[in-house]
């Protein structure tokens, strides 16, 4: 199979650390170009990644006819433009969570992708760790009983950073977009549904432009089952997530970052007592960018469409609304 040309728009952190490299590690890609809005720092990240071409403006890189497929991990007030005008030019487009500011912007690119008839898939990496399967797979098979909740953490402390991005509130920022949207997306995933209501508190810092720096709430799904989650930017570091049932509960250490050792593990809790189970030291990232290969390639459906991104992103709104006007918010 001839492998997928990639062009990377942008060269913020997590793709020079883990997106780049893994689309490099993938069977089905390979990085054949970057953007920057400057070509020197375009030309030093293509350099330090053995990235082929280096272009000094994104325009440049989607005019491009060789480059198949984009990665965009630009800040979040940009992705629905540079998104829509990626696959307008035929690009697929793997978009780096979250997908939007919003869900009315969400459900414009997933038009957008459907109109152009390419694919727009968020970037949830750890969704496609096998792992996930394997914990779907116990909590069917009843071994920890009736499912009675889910708790979900994401927290780290880069307080200090005054310039980052993610401490800009009009660019997106707060720690609700960049990390609470993993255990809710998460509690989705292993639910298969959507919640019915949002309650979230938040500690607003107007020391960094009143973005929400630490985040805790409760989704409300059926069956009086409930997704708890903390999330903050202001914090010790930590990423968990906790699978509770009548007979045993599940418990991830290391629930959305992925070293590939055995930290990767996780356990099971009975009455028999407690079980590791091992799973793959796999790359999540080359896992991602081979599902959107094959789909390109092979046409194999898309795990998570873009549909799911806007249904993601309608949860978050709530969220967000609850935060800032401290009420429950039904969906």
């Amino acid at each position: 199979m001839k492998k997928i040309r990639w062009g990377i728009i942008g060269c913020a952190g997590i793709a020079k650390r883990a997106v780049i490299p893994g689309i490099q590690q993938s069977e089905t890609g390979e990085v054949a170009a970057i953007a920057s809005r400057g070509l020197d720092k375009a030309r030093q990240t293509a350099k330090e990644l053995n990235i082929p071409t280096a272009y000094g403006s994104y325009e440049e890189l989607l005019a491009d006819p060789t480059i198949e497929a984009v990665y965009i991990p630009l800040p979040n007030h940009l992705h629905k433009e540079w998104a829509i005008r990626a696959m307008e030019a035929g690009k697929h487009v793997l978009c780096e969570k979250p997908l939007a500011i919003n869900a009315d912007e969400a459900q414009e690119m997933a038009e957008a992708s459907e109109k152009a008839g390419v694919i727009l898939a968020e970037a949830f990496m750890y969704r496609y760790h096998p792992r996930y399967h394997t914990i779907r797979d116990i909590i069917q098979s009843g071994e920890i009983g009736e499912l009675r909740g889910i708790h979900g953490t994401f927290t780290f402390n880069n307080a200090k950073d005054r310039n980052n991005i993610r401490y800009k509130q009009e660019w997106g920022g707060g720690s609700l977009y960049d990390v609470g949207v993993y255990p809710i997306s998460a509690a989705r995933l292993l639910l298969n549904e959507e919640p019915q209501a949002a309650t979230v508190h938040a500690l607003l810092s107007e020391d960094h432009d009143s973005v929400d720096m630490m985040a805790s709430g409760i989704l409300e799904f059926n069956r009086g089952v409930a997704l708890t989650f903390d999330c903050g930017m202001w914090a010790a570091f930590r990423n968990t997530l906790e699978i509770l049932g009548t007979e045993g509960r599940i418990e991830v250490p290391s629930a959305f970052v992925v070293n590939q050792d055995e930290g990767d593990h996780f356990f099971v809790y009975t009455k028999d007592g407690k079980r590791e189970v091992e799973v793959p030291h796999l790359n999540q990232y080359a896992l991602q960018a081979d599902a959107i290969g094959r789909s390109i390639r092979k046409g194999e459906p898309l795990p998570f469409p873009a549909t799911d991104a806007v249904l993601n992103m309608k949860v978050l709104d709530a969220c967000l609304t609850s935060a800032k006007e401290r009420r429950r918010v039904e969906l």
